[in-house]
């Protein structure tokens, strides 16, 4: 499992054209992710409407707009080992059958505690699709375009996002008891969609050779890879990972029990870990914690509150304020797409962290201003908050956003991807789901500026771990990702001087299939 760099050739390959299969299946497989943007989009506005109709308290709001992140926690782990079961395609199936459940019971919800227990429901499906999306992307998509096609589960997010707030927006007029079951009940068409068309995607090739079909995988590579040589060294990889010989050429073969289903997975991620495995770890739950921690999710689900604190006081204005965060989440994810293959991991990472940075301490200073002179209209300091909450967003769009799903489905060795993701994405919804369950209470402790100046420092943090720890994965092939790893602080170890000579190779390599 070297790299295959031939010395007599002084000509730099073209680079291909983009698999059209490939991108395809990842757009179907992150058509999951809908879920949670919708979820989280249409919650930030019903909450509004929900506190009136059952006239809650602002405790019992912030633990129904944030709890379901807690209750995805149960959906992800359990879909570790369900896609290891029936595979990453049907597991998608069952996330959208589980969501289309939820949603029909919190439409129909007569009181909180029912309300709560579909929104439960609804968070299981949401673990789900938020495990398995980036594990199926990564897994189809040759190594020129995988940071372009696994960037599309966040594409998603937000477009379910937007969809939740143009939702909030068109159902705002209807009668109260009316109009925040609307937004909700909506969400089972997404759910719908998702289940049908899954059914046109292949199974993950990496999933098939797990389970000894590796005829079948051969076909799948074939179709998603750059060229023949790159189909024939991803199949001799895998097979290699999964424990299969190389030389062996039979469609179906018998796999060891060990790589079938993931028997002493946790084992390896836990007890006795490899120090690459350890440092990458270390790397994709420190990502996911940091993502979130540094608030981006109070933004996008209480930004009704924050326009209301800046000034805002019309409910259809504040909605509409939304809608905007929505717009600019999506123009700018989409941008990180065409550039994640182009600029690197690393460097869109640490520039989007800077610019959260900068953004947040104007927000905070911004609402502290108004906050000290709440009988005078500062237009000028309304405006300030305005568009630091659109940066804050159209930063994190940019590089933290997607990089957390493209880096932590593409950096675990194969018989520890679907259970390292899975642990990504418990740490990811944990996270949020303190932050957003805490945001009111947190914000009349400290105020609400000061609540936006603690998550400034925290992403300062965050900026200091991923210089330190984050290897550039561009170009990677999956395979080949675990020998990225092993040295904590990468910045100042050899091995990042050898990266840093041998990148630019590796990256063309992987875009001709000579990796």
């Amino acid at each position: 499992m070297g790299y295959h760099i031939d010395e007599a050739s002084s000509a730099i390959p073209k680079k291909p054209k983009r698999n059209k299969y490939a991108f395809m299946c990842a757009i179907l497989a992150s058509m999951a992710s809908i879920l949670l943007g919708y979820d989280v989009g249409v919650m930030s506005g019903a909450a509004i409407f929900i506190k009136r109709d059952f006239g809650i308290s602002y405790v019992q709001q912030e633990v129904m707009t944030g709890v379901i992140n807690l209750y995805s926690l149960i959906g992800a782990a359990a879909a570790g080992r369900t896609s290891d079961w029936i595979g990453r395609r049907y597991t998608m199936v069952l996330a959208g059958i589980i969501f289309f459940l939820g949603a029909i019971l919190m439409g129909f919800a007569t009181n909180y505690a029912f309300l709560m227990f579909g929104r439960f429901i609804a968070g299981l499906g949401v673990g789900y699709a938020l495990m398995i999306s980036p594990v199926y992307t990564a897994e189809v998509s040759p190594a020129s375009s995988r940071g372009f096609l696994t960037s599309f589960p966040e594409v998603f997010i937000n477009f379910g996002l937007l969809l939740g707030y143009i939702s909030n927006f068109a159902f705002a007029k209807l009668p109260l008891h009316l109009g925040w079951r609307f937004m909700l009940g909506i969400g089972v068409f997404p759910s719908v969609f998702l289940a049908v068309v899954v059914l046109m995607m292949p199974e993950s090739p990496r999933w098939l050779v797990m389970q000894g079909q590796v005829g079948e995988a051969k076909k799948v590579l074939d179709k998603t890879s750059d060229s023949v040589e790159e189909a024939q060294q991803r199949l001799a990889d895998i097979k290699e990972a999964a424990g299969i010989p190389i030389t062996c050429t039979d469609d179906v073969v018998q796999v060891p029990k060990r790589s079938s289903h993931g028997k002493d997975v946790w084992k390896d991620l836990f007890l006795h870990p490899t120090p690459s495995v350890r440092h990458i770890i270390i790397a994709a739950v420190g990502l996911h914690f940091f993502q979130q921690a540094s608030g981006v999710d109070s933004v996008v689900l209480y930004s009704p509150t924050i326009f209301e604190k800046a000034g805002i006081k019309s409910d259809r204005e504040k909605l509409l304020a939304t809608v905007a965060v929505g717009f600019t989440k999506t123009v700018f994810i989409l941008v990180a797409t065409f550039l994640l293959d182009r600029v690197g991991r690393r460097p869109l990472l640490l520039s989007s962290v800077a610019g959260k940075i900068i953004s947040l301490l104007l927000l905070g200073m911004g609402l502290t201003i108004i906050q000290h002179h709440d009988h005078v209209r500062l237009t000028w300091a309304v405006g300030l908050c305005i568009a630091t909450v659109l940066s804050d967003m159209a930063f994190f769009s940019i590089g933290m956003g997607p990089i957390a799903w493209v880096y932590s489905s593409e950096i675990f060795p194969l018989k520890l991807r679907a259970q390292g993701a899975s642990i990504g994405v418990i740490v990811n919804r944990m996270t949020s789901g303190v932050v957003t369950m805490t945001f009111l209470s947190l914000s009349n402790a400290i105020t609400i500026g000061g609540a936006f100046f603690l998550y400034a420092g925290i992403a300062a943090i965050s900026w200091v771990f991923f210089y330190v720890v984050f290897p550039e994965t561009q170009g990677r092939t999956l395979e080949d990702m675990e020998g990225l790893f092993g040295n904590l602080l990468w910045r100042f170890s050899k091995q990042r001087k050898i990266e840093r000579n041998d990148v630019g190779n590796q990256v063309q390599l992987g875009t001709n299939g000579e990796v």
